[in-house]
């Protein structure tokens, strides 16, 4: 999955970035508050990471403009300041946790998790259908009860889609999802992946529709799904 690193520390900022990417997440490190803005509007994060103290815009108004314009993603304050009106402040703002520096990266990870969890509307850590669930803490794929062990990218690919289960997600959305900058993503990368699923999950697991994207079924039978819709927006950072 997908984080935004939000942290002007060079050695703060590089640890952790080594960190997440040795469990599985896909970083992208932005350094200042406008660089952090231009990212979320980009989107396609599973949650950020987000420093206060920063060049040209405080963490604070980097959340409060997200918030302001309707996005959800969760987000994880990382911060040395650690009093509680910033704390309050942050949290009222938007903040879904908050963690003072300097902190375990188990901690970290955990609280990831939980946010993402709360995001998705669950308590706790599997999330999707009856027929094909993900759990979250230990990155395996449960079919009909029986367990499987999951790349990182099968990992972010299978969660895009049990987020919403029967919504189609085009090429574009999943490498998004699923991709850092700076990451070399071939033309048939996606394909190759879901290949590589249908052969641990099942050929029906994961549905090509054609000229769309792909899907997994709904809870409920039936009704065809709409594509899911893309973001407008576009991001000032590097390329994948």
């Amino acid at each position: 999955m997908r984080v935004l690193l939000v942290e002007d520390d060079e050695m703060i900022g590089h640890s952790l970035k080594q960190a997440l990417a040795g469990s599985g997440w896909s970083v992208d490190w932005v350094k200042d508050g406008l660089l952090a803005q231009s990212a979320l509007a980009d989107g396609g994060y599973s949650c950020v990471l987000l420093d206060l103290g920063l060049p040209k815009r405080d963490g604070i108004e980097v959340l409060r403009q997200a918030r302001s314009q309707g996005d959800r993603t969760p987000v994880l304050v990382l911060t040395a300041r650690d009093g509680v009106d910033a704390r309050v402040a942050g949290l009222d703002i938007g903040a879904d946790d908050y963690l003072v520096k300097p902190y375990e990266l188990q901690e970290l990870l955990a609280r990831m998790r939980a946010v993402i969890r709360r995001r998705d509307g669950s308590a706790h850590s599997v999330v999707g259908t009856a027929a094909l669930q993900l759990d979250l803490t230990t990155r395996e794929v449960l079919v009909q009860g029986e367990r499987s062990q999951l790349s990182a990218r099968e990992f972010a690919l299978l969660h895009a889609l049990l987020e919403r289960p029967g919504a189609i997600l085009s090429r574009d959305q999943l490498e998004n999802r699923i991709y850092g900058w700076g990451e070399e993503v071939s033309s048939n990368a996606v394909d190759v992946l879901i290949h590589g699923m249908r052969r641990k999950l099942g050929p029906d697991a994961i549905r090509n529709v054609r000229g769309l994207g792909w899907r997994v079924a709904a809870p409920s039978t039936g009704e065809p799904a709409q594509p899911a819709r893309p973001s407008s927006a576009t991001v000032s950072g590097p390329p994948r």
